[in-house]
């Protein structure tokens, strides 16, 4: 067998920069798991041990002790640390699967197996923790993107068609602030409506505890409270049995629904507060819609408003589309880009129409 190579400065360089990066991810880990409790608080507290397992082996390499000058972490991962201390949200985990996703160290020839194998499954832990976040927010998100976005793209068309008809820049106002109002009441009038209406169809199909209120004046032998329990999901036997039980505790003097319905759901804790959806997507609405007015609004007109409002909601729908990109693992400048595409496409043919008829069409 060949002698291995001598370990050269630029080696040393970079087991210290392997070292200061498995610090800061541990560091990120730690933080995340201050903030969390329960089984998440320790998958992240066992990650962050093993970042540690992982610095101890570079810190091996370089002697034994730290050398006199570490470099910096990357900026991501000092990004990341920033955030877990002050969020810890979903954004951060969504940011380490990605950073995870691309280990060092499958080429690195002083990597043991055993630290790629484990860089491979932190990728999966920590898309299974992100994937608990996305599903905890993926309601909530989905209707401020699309609330927000809608503000946006609707409000911006509409100040562009008028815009482009050659009014004066007090009708554009007037027309940009009666967009946002009459879509944000709409968005919130339609959220409250929907909410409202699941509300009250789920209220019609509740169990009640009548049934077994009455149980103990049932004949045990032959009754239909077995019926209830299979119209409720339950098998037929199942059904039989729980009827029967029933029947026994209200005769031994459980009686006045003290056994109470069973199978009750809270579905309305579920579907939330008719109040608090539409008042949410009133604010959405109207904080996306209030950007392309802006310009109006501090005493601009003619291109120059058209253009800075442009600028606006252009740097708008980019962050509402790197957010989505962020929080589904995807490429964040991919899905912004796509957001720009489609927001400015039906803000254009609007301008469009407004050139060429002289009317705003939204």
């Amino acid at each position: 067998m060949p002698a291995p190579a001598p370990h050269t400065a630029a080696d040393r360089k970079q087991w210290a920069r392997y070292l200061v990066e498995e610090r800061a991810e541990g560091a990120v880990y730690s933080r995340l798991a201050a903030r969390r409790e329960g089984e998440e608080r320790e998958i992240l507290l066992a990650l962050a041990e093993a970042e540690r397992r992982h610095e101890q082996h570079w810190l091996d390499l370089l002697g034994g002790e730290e050398p006199e000058r570490l470099p910096r972490a990357g900026l991501r991962s000092r990004l990341l640390g920033w955030m877990a201390g002050r969020f810890g949200s979903i954004f951060v985990l969504a940011l380490a699967q990605s950073a995870e996703a691309r280990s060092p160290y499958d080429a690195e020839k002083f990597a043991t197996p055993a630290m790629r194998a484990d860089e491979k499954v932190h990728h999966e832990v920590v898309r299974g923790l992100a994937a608990r976040g996305r599903r905890r927010l993926s309601g909530s998100f989905r209707a401020a993107v699309f609330g927000a976005n809608d503000g946006l793209v609707s409000n911006l068309a509409l100040v562009l068609g008028i815009g482009a008809t050659g009014v004066s820049s007090g009708l554009v106002l007037f027309s940009g602030i009666a967009g946002l109002l009459a879509g944000a009441l709409s968005m919130g009038a339609g959220e409250f409506v929907s909410v409202r209406s699941q509300r009250e169809l789920l209220a019609s199909t509740e169990e009640s505890g009548d049934a077994d209120a009455t149980a103990g004046d049932l004949d045990i032998d032959a009754n239909e409270l077995a019926l209830v329990y299979r119209a409720r999901g339950m098998s037929q036997d199942e059904s039989l049995l729980r009827a029967q039980r029933v029947v026994r505790a209200a005769r031994a003097g459980i009686r006045s629904g003290a056994t109470g319905p069973i199978g009750v759901r809270t579905d309305h804790d579920i579907v939330g507060s008719d109040w608090t959806a539409a008042i949410s997507s009133f604010l959405l609405f109207a904080s996306g819609a209030i950007v392309p007015v802006l310009p109006w609004i501090f005493g601009l007109s003619g291109i120059t408003a058209i253009a800075l409002a442009l600028i606006l909601v252009g740097v708008a729908l980019l962050c509402t589309g790197a957010m989505v990109g962020i929080l589904s693992g995807g490429p964040p400048l991919k899905r912004a880009l796509r957001q720009l595409a489609i927001g400015f496409s039906a803000a254009a043919i609007t301008y469009g129409l407004g050139l060429l008829f002289g009317v705003g069409v939204v």
